[in-house]
């Protein structure tokens, strides 16, 4: 699968940035911490946690190299061990290409934020462990994610295409890349990985875009772009102008029906370990 669009995710992601800013109230991180931006993207979020913690440290991790650059591009930002530069100021912000399941950290963050990026990783079990190895004792973990029956309109429309010629020939062998997972299953995957003080929660969020043109490229850059990678040309513009016609009948038109899975839990103060 080739890299994101990362230019055209920054500028398109205004409901994702909308979503994260929800869970940075959420956060309420504090001067002096030391938190980490797990799926940072383009940074637009990562800009803001960083200048609500004065003082303390932010690094922001994604597994795109795209986006990091995009993020450097976009901000002001200082080069720190094993980051990509991002800029000529001096800066308590850090840039860091890794897998959130494979992170290289240990007992390091105050806290983890996270929006819109856990449903990328299909493993949560050990996107958890990971997690919880990188917090210190005492850390939280403050996420949001696409949840259960996440986009389920639009997937489905998409699902009835690929199953049809002239796209059928194309999707031989594919498998979802995203997991939205259910409010219980991620309870007893956060307990497993040994949080506590657990609480996770469904949220219904229908997005509406502008206009036939946003909802196209929005489409493109972010809900199918797996689907359309997989297509030639011309056959991945049909698909496209298919499924927004779909949607132009929809009451609001151009809307998707999004779920957030949203998560909070806590590493244990003690010496408490992970089963």
């Amino acid at each position: 699968m080739t890299d994101w669009d990362a230019e055209k995710y920054h500028r398109l992601s205004d409901p994702q940035l909308g979503w994260g800013r929800r869970v940075l109230e959420r956060l309420a991180a504090g001067p002096g911490e030391r938190v980490l931006d797990l799926g940072c993207g383009t940074g637009r979020l990562t800009a803001e946690l960083h200048a609500a913690i004065g003082g303390g440290i932010v690094v922001g991790v994604d597994r795109s190299a795209a986006m990091l650059r995009e993020a450097a591009a976009q901000h002001y930002w200082h080069r720190g061990p094993h980051a990509i530069e991002a800029g000529p100021l001096p800066s308590r912000v850090y840039l860091v290409q890794a897998d959130g399941t494979l992170l290289p950290f240990s007992d390091a963050f105050d806290a983890v934020l996270s929006t819109a990026t856990f449903h990328w990783v299909l493993d949560h079990d050990v996107l958890f462990a990971s997690i919880y190895r990188a917090l210190a004792p005492g850390g939280r973990l403050v996420a949001q994610c696409g949840g259960a029956g996440n986009l389920a309109r639009l997937l489905e429309r998409a699902d009835a295409l690929a199953s049809r010629p002239p796209y059928a020939m194309h999707f031989a062998g594919w498998r979802d890349p995203w997991l939205f997972a259910e409010v219980a299953t991620t309870i007893v995957r956060l307990d497993h990985a040994g949080f506590r003080a657990i609480d996770v929660y469904l949220e219904e969020a229908p997005t509406t875009l502008p206009d036939r043109q946003t909802f196209r490229e929005f489409l493109s850059t972010v809900c199918v772009r797996h689907h359309v990678a997989r297509l030639p040309r011309a056959l991945a513009q049909s698909f496209l102008d298919s499924l927004v016609d779909a949607a132009a009948g929809d009451d609001p038109a151009f809307t998707l029906d999004y779920w957030r899975l949203n998560i909070l839990a806590r590493k244990p103060q003690g010496v408490e370990q992970a089963a």
